[in-house]
């Protein structure tokens, strides 16, 4: 069965909404469905089956029975599912290996790093153990509009899932992509491999009617932050890690992730782990 279903958590009505949205604009692009979870987590003390008799989840059917509609109201076939877990990652990973999942989409409120957690400890073990690709959303306040985006590219197939996601909120709203890499110096060489990566990088964007590519020079994280003051949406690629050393999202995903001024979505894209192996021997670390 092809993977065919973008996967939806949901815990918290006040955010829901927008993360469904997001979700709404790359599925339509996609012809996915959206599959809506939500995950009660399960004490020890409790067995799952008297976790399913005694639990209330009233709540918890709401909400997802409302994404569902919502869904369905913007043309998006969907369905909805609640699971009993003694770990929020753990069922969410395993309905996405389960489900045909090609996509999990996570909403993240941008608190400030614990020590031995990158973005939280749900979404870093999604992150870790998920069988497809993973955006991680930063949910900020008020609603969000998109009518203009920014991509930061790096290379590498995390940098071109960024691009394919942009290219589908792009598609959905009518809006401006901008692609933008930033480079040490700014001697004739040098911008012109980084003119070739953002070529070798619009085709993934899809059809778009409004691109601009840019060539920036200074600090990565301060030249990148600076430019999502520009956009409503800054879709950017996780980092590949080193051979020996699992990176989640990256230094720079991370920090631009945190600090940008505009809306940001992180980018993960899944890989067999023999590919993923063969790049990382084969390639220097980026972002």
């Amino acid at each position: 069965m092809p993977d065919d279903r973008l996967l939806l958590p949901v815990a918290n009505p006040d955010t829901a909404d927008r993360l469904l949205g997001t979700a709404i604009d790359v599925a339509r692009d996609r012809s996915l469905e959206i599959l809506v979870l939500s995950v009660v987590t399960v004490p020890v003390q409790l067995s799952l089956e008297q976790a399913r008799r005694e639990l209330e989840i009233d709540d918890r059917k709401a909400l997802v029975d409302d994404a569902v509609e919502q869904s369905r109201a913007n043309g998006i076939e969907a369905t909805g599912r609640i699971r009993f877990a003694r770990s929020a990652a753990t069922a969410i990973c395993g309905l996405a290996e389960d489900d045909s999942v090609s996509t999990i989409l996570l909403g993240w409120r941008g608190r400030p790093r614990r020590q031995d957690v990158v973005l939280g400890s749900t979404i870093d073990a999604v992150l870790a153990d998920a069988p497809c690709d993973v955006l991680v959303e930063r949910l900020d306040e008020g609603p969000i509009r998109v009518s203009s985006l920014l991509v930061p590219v790096a290379g590498g197939p995390n940098t071109e899932l960024a691009a394919e996601v942009a290219g589908s909120l792009a598609r959905a709203r009518e809006a401006h992509v901008e692609l933008v890499t930033v480079t040490a110096d700014r001697d004739d060489e040098t911008v012109a491999e980084a003119r070739e990566l953002l070529d070798r990088t619009e085709p993934s964007l899809g059809a778009v009617e409004s691109v601009e590519r840019t060539v920036l020079a200074g600090p990565v994280v301060e030249t990148i932050v600076d430019r999502t003051a520009r956009h409503d949406v800054t879709v950017i690629g996780a980092a590949e890690g080193g051979f020996l050393r699992r990176v989640l999202v990256g230094s720079v995903p991370e920090a631009v992730g945190r600090e940008a001024d505009s809306t940001v979505i992180m980018a993960r894209r899944n890989e067999p782990v023999s590919q993923a192996l063969w790049r990382r021997l084969r390639d220097r670390v980026r972002w």
